[in-house]
């Protein structure tokens, strides 16, 4: 809309009630705060076509009124808390008072995920500074959806509240770059109703080096996944206060997910009889990396019971037939997209294996892709139950060639468009319970540097 608007092209928004915060910053955020908005009592979603007539019926004079009066510029109040001082002086009777106050204060102006924060004083900056040789003033990435500039100093900061050490900030600023990859589609995942949440692993020599956990409670909690937690923490800590992710004002996942606190692993390659997962896309042993994937919802590939590698997957595929996330089937109406970048996103699920499941994998002679051209023949639906939360439109022009199907809707298809779209690591201690997680797009990887 707001691309219309600068061009000369007037435009009204929708936005139901409980999106107006959000409708208003992002106009502000993407440069025309004025853009003028019809509000709605309901979002249109799951409304009968009556409820939604009505609700135009009685919002139609917002519409006209948007289209046809000069829009009157106004100070309108950010959402966003900032401050003008460089650096905060934050008063107490003791430093554990000050602490507390801080992070009070830090909860009230939104800058805080809830749990409790280090301070990050200068002297707890420049210390984390430490861990990396790269210039603090460097702007590694511009965060959306607020255009934020993640400079290392700024990634540090976030080290810094999150509980990490100097050896942990390499490996955060890597994650970063990772956001703001157009691949990864920020935007689009940052502001989102969906509980889309930021998985990362670590492979490469840094991994063991810092202390990640691979095994037993690799996601946490406890001691022996410290580094984990506070490497995903600092990572959403930066989606939050610099990109400017805040509940309720560009974040409006509707329930909410505990995987935004922090999901980070590195992978068992003690365990694998296979390619770590940075070497199987191009990199070198030598080399570390981080990989993003942004994903819905995670759910136990749990089986005590088989012991061959057939048996395995026809228990994992029915996971991956969840009729009711949103990348089951999604490739039917085709692929989200950003026009700026020329990117698009085919949907990609992750799997943890365990590695008692990778020694059935081992027995019988079965490769990472034989896994994957499994999943993928075993993992469909019928045509029917996939497009039943679709819109038939969005099918008839992406794929007219498959037009034959409303005639067949019993015909089973492909929850996701190849076998390609498996991405599988290690990890885990031993017993038969792994993880699959539902994505939104696929994964991006970088190298972590000194």
């Amino acid at each position: 809309m707001m691309e219309f608007e600068k061009r000369g092209v007037p435009t009204v928004s929708l936005t139901a009630e409980t999106f107006v915060r959000d409708a208003h910053r992002s106009a502000e955020s993407f440069g025309f705060p004025e853009l003028p908005i019809c509000i709605v009592p309901l979002p249109f979603t799951n409304q009968p076509q009556e409820t939604i007539d009505k609700m135009m019926d009685g919002s139609i004079q917002q519409v006209v009124d948007g289209l046809t009066k000069d829009i009157v510029r106004k100070n309108i109040k950010s959402e966003i808390i900032t401050v003008s001082e460089d650096w905060l002086t934050i008063n107490g009777k003791n430093e554990l008072e000050a602490l507390y106050e801080m992070n009070r204060l830090f909860r009230e102006y939104d800058w805080s995920d809830g749990f409790p924060l280090f301070a990050p004083t200068r002297e707890a900056v420049e210390r984390m500074l430490k861990g990396s040789k790269r210039d603090p003033n460097e702007v590694v990435a511009i965060l959306e959806p607020g255009f934020g500039k993640a400079t290392v100093e700024k990634i540090a900061v976030a080290c810094v509240m999150a509980g990490c050490q100097p050896e942990h900030l390499p490996v955060v600023i890597a994650a970063v770059e990772c956001l703001a990859d157009p691949h990864i589609n920020l935007r689009n995942k940052a502001m989102s109703t969906g509980a889309a949440a930021a998985l990362m692993w670590v492979n490469g020599p840094i991994a063991k080096k810092i202390g990640m956990n691979s095994g037993i409670c690799a996601l946490g909690p406890g001691s022996p996944s410290y580094v984990n937690a506070v490497c995903g923490r600092a990572l959403h800590m930066c989606l939050m206060n610099i990109g400017q992710v805040y509940p309720g004002i560009s974040d409006m996942d509707t329930i909410g997910t505990p995987a935004k606190f922090s999901m980070c692993v590195t992978e068992n390659v003690e365990a694998s009889p296979w390619d770590p997962y940075h070497i199987e896309h191009g990199y070198d042993a030598t080399t570390s990396t981080a990989t993003v994937h942004f994903v819905y919802g995670i759910c136990e590939l749990f089986d005590l019971t088989s012991t061959t590698s057939e048996s395995l997957t026809d228990v994992f595929a029915t996971v991956a037939k969840n009729a009711a996330q949103v990348s089951t089937g999604l490739w039917l109406i085709g692929r989200r997209a950003d026009p700026r970048f020329g990117t698009d996103e085919k949907e990609e699920h992750t799997m943890f294996i365990c590695p008692e499941h990778v020694d059935i994998f081992k027995a019988d002679g079965w490769s990472k892709d034989d896994i994957r051209r499994k999943m993928h023949a075993k993992s469909r639906l019928p045509f029917s139950l996939l497009m039943q939360s679709k819109e038939r439109k969005a099918f008839d022009q992406v794929h007219p060639e498959l037009e034959w199907l409303w005639d067949s809707p019993q015909t089973l298809l492909p929850v996701v468009e190849d076998k390609d779209c498996y991405n599988i690591v290690v990890v885990g201690g031993t017993v038969g319970r792994g993880a699959f997680m539902w994505g939104s797009g696929a994964p991006v990887t970088k190298v972590i540097k000194d």
